[in-house]
C-alpha cells in the first residue's frame, strides 16, 4: 500500500496545533490515541504523496518542543481497505499543489543514511563480498559473482554521498566518503595477493571483462544509478537487487587489486577506470534524480545551501566523468598498440 500511519507524540498544551495538520489534504483518517496531563499521542493515516508535507509542518509547529516526536510506519494491509475521497469540484480559489509520488524525506534519509556507517557490520560484508568476488572470478562463474554482487556493501554509501551532496549535509558526505573510502581500502587490501595464488589465472574471461571499459559501460552506470535511485525514492525494495548486479562495484576493486599486485598496470588502470566510472556516474546520476524528484530540506533558510551544494556536485562529478572520458579513449589507444 502507499498510506503511512503517523504517530505523534505531542505535549498536552500544544494539542490545538494538530488540528490545521489533520485538516490536510491526504490525511485519510486520525484519532486521539491516549491523552494526560503532559503528553497527548495522535495518529493519522496518510496517503504517500502527503506524508512529506504532514511531517514538514508538524516539525515547523512543534519542531522545538522536547517531547515532540513523529514516527512514520508502513501500512502494509487495512481490513477494510481505505477508500479515498475524491472531490467532485475542486476549489478553484486555491493553487494546485504538486506533491511528489515518493517516499517522504525522512523515510528516504533513514534508509539511506544508515548505509554510512562504517562499523563492524559493514567492514565483515566487505570481506564477505571480497571473498566471494574472489572465488567466483577465480573459477570464472558470474553466478558466484553476481552474488558479490548482490551484498553490494559499496553501493550504499555511495547513494548516501549523492544524498548528502543534494541536501547540502555536510556531516552525511564527510560519513559516505569515509565509508567509500573504507570499502575500497578493504577490498583493494585484501585482493593485492590474489595474483600469487596458485591457480587464480588472470586471464579468465570474467577478469578480463572488468580491464577495459567503454561507451556502454558509462550508459549501464548512468541508467543503473538512475534506477538506483528511483527505488530508494519510490521505496520499491527488491528493484534494488537488479541495480546491485549491475552497478558492479566490488568486481573491478577486486581485479584492480589482483592486477597490481601481480604487476600488471596496464590491466589495473583498466579496472580502476571501470570502478571510477562506475563510482562517478552513480553519484551523478544520484544527485540529478534526486533533484528531479524533488528532494530537497525542509526549511527555507537551507534551500539556498542545498541548491549550492547540488550544483557543485553536478559540476565536479560531470568534471570528473569527462577525465574519466579522456582517459578510457587513451587506454584504449594503449590497448590497440597506437
Amino acid at each position: 500500500m502507499a498510506e503511512r500511519l503517523i504517530e505523534v507524540i505531542v505535549p498536552t498544551r500544544r494539542v490545538d496545533s494538530l488540528a490545521p495538520v489533520m485538516d490536510r489534504d491526504g490525511v485519510l483518517a486520525h484519532w486521539r490515541v491516549s491523552e494526560n496531563d503532559d503528553v497527548c499521542v495522535w495518529k493519522a493515516v496518510v496517503s504517500l504523496e502527503a506524508s512529506e508535507g504532514v511531517l514538514d509542518e508538524l516539525e515547523e509547529r512543534l519542531g522545538g518542543e522536547v517531547r515532540f516526536r513523529a514516527l512514520v510506519m508502513t501500512i502494509e494491509a487495512t481490513v477494510p481497505p481505505i477508500v479515498r475521497e475524491t472531490k467532485s469540484e475542486p476549489d478553484e480559489a486555491k493553487p494546485a499543489v504538486r506533491v511528489p509520488m515518493r517516499v517522504s524525506r525522512a523515510e528516504l534519509y533513514e534508509d539511506i543514511a544508515g548505509a554510512s556507517k562504517v562499523d563492524h557490520l559493514y567492514v565483515i560484508q566487505v570481506v564477505i563480498a571480497t571473498v566471494v568476488a574472489a572465488i567466483g572470478l577465480a573459477r570464472d562463474q558470474p553466478a558466484i559473482i553476481i552474488a558479490a554482487m548482490v551484498i553490494a556493501p559499496l553501493l550504499g554509501p555511495n547513494m548516501a554521498l549523492a544524498l548528502g551532496a543534494t541536501l547540502g549535509d555536510t556531516a552525511l558526505i564527510k560519513r559516505s566518503i569515509r565509508a567509500s573510502v573504507v570499502g575500497v581500502s578493504i577490498a583493494f587490501g585484501l585482493s593485492l595477493g590474489l595474483g600469487y595464488l596458485p591457480g587464480f589465472d588472470l586471464g579468465v574471461g570474467e577478469i578480463d571483462a572488468r580491464t577495459s571499459v567503454g561507451a556502454p559501460d558509462v550508459a549501464l552506470a548512468l541508467a543503473s544509478g538512475v534506477a538506483g535511485t528511483l527505488a530508494f525514492t519510490s521505496g520499491v525494495g527488491s528493484a534494488l537487487v537488479g541495480v546491485m548486479v549491475a552497478i558492479a562495484l566490488l568486481p573491478p576493486t577486486v581485479v584492480m587489486g589482483a592486477m597490481v599486485g601481480a604487476g600488471r598496470w596496464h590491466d589495473a588502470l583498466g579496472a580502476g577506470l571501470l570502478l571510477g566510472v562506475n563510482v562517478v556516474c552513480v553519484n551523478l546520476a544520484g544527485v540529478v534524480t534526486f533533484l528531479l524528484k524533488g528532494i530537497g530540506p525542509a526549511g527555507w533558510w537551507e534551500a539556498e545551501r542545498s541548491k549550492r551544494a547540488s550544483r557543485r556536485a553536478i559540476v565536479i562529478w560531470v568534471s570528473l566523468l569527462a577525465a574519466l572520458v579522456v582517459m578510457m579513449v587513451l587506454h584504449a589507444l594503449l590497448v590497440v598498440g597506437v
